[in-house]
């Protein structure tokens, strides 16, 4: 028998690798290498229910399929360097792995500011450990909170901390609006006011220059000198990819891993990238390779992934990106591609001071759906799925 296949990566993507060769066909060992010591488990409840105390720890963990039963998990072992053209990653412990065919699916890291200042007392959310920092922290009478970046993680942060009961909950961003981004600015100031009105202070438009504090942050010196106390400080400043272990062989790796439309990297056959750490081209929109950090990602690319790394052909690579946040009682729920429809936004039903539903549209065609409200909100997002599946794509 071979070397067999290996998972760099035990998070969702890795997981669902790891299942989808098995449904693909291949029999051979596969082994996955993760850097953290637990099974794969659900990361977007870590910024929600899980930080608000709504769902425990434990009911994180993905449970294998049967059929991946037989797959060996390396885990607590990181992955520092790679040599394609002889198939090995090394670890850091310094083992050799050898492989016939690898998976890419070592995921993001949370960007960190490099401000002058004291490091305790500053977190991120991006594991189970992280979350669990925070939370203890958060449920400290009286502590104050400030949040640095307004995107998905850092609203529903800041969400999770009024669901706690923090008195003070400040969101510092240099835009002029949250998750503008993403959104565009109907649906940004929407979201603002719910927030504002739910008792989170925003602070836009001015960014970070360092903290104070000695031995932990006592404040955050905002770009024109104000100064806001703080006892947590949340950053949430977006996420790098982790790439550098793939250093030296020659990739594209200026965003992630790109791949082609069949996920392969580098035009190697042996070798696919899975999950948010795969710049893609999606055959449904305009074959530009992006990076996509949604949920449903990881299990779309590994089963297209799976299939061109056993021979098979997977067909034109075209997911319909799908993606939701919980903030306070309400929920954005989005299909499609709505970044790519800033530009032309329209209500499609309701009013943004309610429930609403909003279309994104390029050259006049449909190309995302965001709802933002209640469960009515999201049903309404669902019934426009089946239409963003059935159109051709836009460079057809």
């Amino acid at each position: 028998m071979g070397a067999g296949i290996v998972v760099a990566g035990a998070s969702l993507g890795g997981l669902r690798a790891a299942e989808q060769l098995r449904a693909a066909g291949w029999s051979g060992p596969i082994t996955v290498v993760g850097d953290e010591p637990h099974m794969p488990y659900n990361r977007p409840p870590l910024s929600k229910e899980v930080l608000a105390g709504k769902a425990p720890f434990a009911s994180l963990a993905f449970t294998p399929k049967a059929a991946a039963a037989d797959v060996e998990w390396r885990l607590g072992a990181r992955i520092v360097a790679s040599r394609l053209t002889e198939r090995t990653v090394s670890l850091e412990d310094g083992s050799v792995l050898p492989y016939d065919g690898l998976v890419v699916a070592t995921g993001m890291r949370p960007r960190r500011l490099r401000c002058p200042g004291p490091l305790t007392g500053r977190h991120t959310v991006r594991t189970i450990d992280d979350a669990q920092g925070l939370r203890d922290e958060l449920t400290r009478p009286g502590a104050r909170v400030v949040v640095v970046g307004g995107g998905f993680i850092g609203c529903e942060v800041a969400a999770a901390a009024v669901a706690l009961g923090v008195a003070e909950v400040t969101v510092v961003d240099p835009l002029p609006l949250p998750m503008v981004g993403p959104l565009g600015e109907l649906l940004a100031r929407a979201l603002l006011k719910r927030h504002q009105e739910r008792g989170v202070r925003f602070v836009l438009g001015t960014g970070v220059a360092g903290f104070e504090g000695e031995d932990r942050v006592t404040g955050v010196v905002l770009s024109d000198g104000t100064v806001l106390g703080a006892d947590v400080v949340v950053e949430s400043v977006g996420s790098v990819a982790n790439t550098e272990w793939l250093d030296g062989n020659g990739l594209d790796l200026t965003d992630g891993v790109l791949t082609d439309g069949s996920l392969r990297v580098g035009g190697r056959p042996e070798v696919v990238a899975v999950g948010d750490v795969a710049r893609f081209p999606n055959a449904r929109y305009d074959g530009v390779p992006r990076r996509v950090e949604h949920w449903s990602i990881p299990t779309d690319t590994a089963k297209h992934a799976a299939k061109t790394l056993v021979g098979a052909d997977p067909g034109p690579f075209a997911p319909l990106p799908t993606f939701w946040s919980d903030q306070h009682e309400f929920r954005l729920q989005s299909f499609g591609a709505p970044l790519l429809g800033r530009d032309d936004v329209r209500i499609l039903d309701g009013d943004p001071a309610g429930d609403v539903l909003v279309g994104y549209h390029t050259g006049g065609r449909l190309v995302g759906v965001v709802a933002l409200g209640g469960h009515a909100a999201a049903t309404g997002a669902a019934r426009y799925r089946a239409q963003l599946l059935r159109q051709p794509a836009l460079t057809a």
